[in-house]
């Protein structure tokens, strides 16, 4: 049995159930970490290199406001999932970023043949980070968040 009443889905996985459950929080911890690093460190280098970045959102179609609002957006949202703070609401919303920044950046489909497998890798990279944003959407920032303190 697991700690949440429901039984193993196979009797030789009921350690790792086991596992799963009673890490839960700390599971969540590194999951929010681990995702939020990655825009923390692609925003950063973007804010570090702003009228570049700005230049080349433009070349694809990003209109100027929303170019200098993009770097700004991705840090912020990487930090506040590090954090643990408005954790759904930052998940949702770096979910639906990362699909607008999916579209505009990386639609290896419209690149030349020498540099498709590169955009390739970084559209399906994205689409599996998307997957990750939902499920922290679902499972909430866990107890070591910010949001937990501010719930007391």
């Amino acid at each position: 049995m697991l700690g949440n009443g429901n039984k193993s889905s196979h009797p030789y996985l009921s350690c790792t159930d086991n596992f799963a459950v009673g890490m839960q929080d700390t599971i969540l911890l590194v999951a929010r970490v681990m995702l939020g690093l990655v825009f923390l460190n692609s925003g950063w280098s973007k804010l570090g290199n702003l009228s570049g970045t700005v230049a080349s959102l433009m070349q694809n179609g990003v209109p100027l406001p929303l170019a200098y609002l993009a770097p700004i957006c991705e840090f912020l949202g990487g930090l506040v999932l590090v954090i643990g703070f408005a954790t759904r609401y930052a998940a949702l919303g770096l979910f639906f970023f990362t699909i607008i920044a999916t579209y505009m950046s990386h639609r290896y489909w419209t690149y030349p043949a020498a540099e498709q497998k590169a955009q390739a890798t970084q559209f399906w990279k994205n689409i599996t980070i998307l997957g990750g944003l939902l499920a922290l959407f679902v499972a909430g920032p866990g107890r070591f968040a910010v949001d937990r303190f501010l719930r007391r």
